[in-house]
């Protein structure tokens, strides 16, 4: 059995599988009153559904019989977005740390695989050029003190993404999606023009990802115990 399948399912796991529906859809409704509370401008809204998403979304990994990194990558990243509600340097570091510990997990999770599939070279390749013309492109207009920690961040969640095609399209197409999300937020603390109702297309593709990730995860779980 491959390391990167699903658990092996404890007594009542099969029981507490009937909830995998209901907290999809509830994490999905979630995810549509933030989107919709953004376009509108509604703060409130967004304040009270955003923290519930990553919580619904690690519920249902969890009844589903999803690996414990999956789930901690994805408290994780509710520590993130929790943190990145509030407007100042010091929860946008906590949040970015918080974020970062997430990919953490997800590389490993990724990593466990590595003897069965090989992540693309030339998608790697691709990868890093990415990150390297983006930094480049971006560094003088980010703060000062901001620099370093974006670069290491950064760098972090470029590999998660290349990583992420371990696990086939719909985890290859999470990485992408979470790594376009951080650079439509690194482009807003560098002051670059950006697109109409910023923060609900940020919010639209990181959502998509952890989705997506989620989905490849117990998706080759499911491929592997067949």
């Amino acid at each position: 059995m491959s390391a990167t399948a699903s658990r092996p399912a404890p007594p009542g796991t099969a029981g507490a599988g009937r909830f995998a529906r209901p907290l999809l859809i509830a994490f999905l409704l979630a995810a549509a009153v933030d989107l919709v509370g953004l376009l509108a401008g509604l703060d409130t809204v967004h304040l009270v559904a955003k923290p519930l998403l990553m919580p619904l979304l690690a519920a249902y990994a969890a009844v589903r019989g999803g690996p414990r990194l999956l789930i901690a990558a994805l408290l994780f990243g509710w520590g993130g977005d929790v943190f990145l509600l509030a407007d100042n340097d010091l929860a946008f570091l906590l949040g970015m740390g918080s974020f970062a510990v997430g990919h953490v997990c997800y590389l490993t999770l990724f990593g466990r695989g590595q003897a069965q599939t090989r992540a693309s070279l030339a998608a790697g390749i691709a990868y890093a050029v990415v990150l390297a013309v983006f930094l480049v492109l971006i560094w003088s207009d980010l703060p000062a003190e901001l620099r370093v920690p974006v670069a290491g961040y950064s760098l972090l969640l470029t590999a998660m993404a290349w990583r992420a095609g371990v696990l086939g399209r719909y985890a290859a197409a999470g990485g992408a999606l979470f790594l376009l999300s951080d650079a439509l937020i690194a482009t807003g603390i560098a002051e670059w023009p950006r697109l109409p109702a910023p923060d609900f297309w940020v919010m639209l593709t990181y959502i998509a990802a952890q989705l997506l990730l989620a989905l490849g995860v117990l998706r080759a779980g499911r491929v592997n115990h067949t």
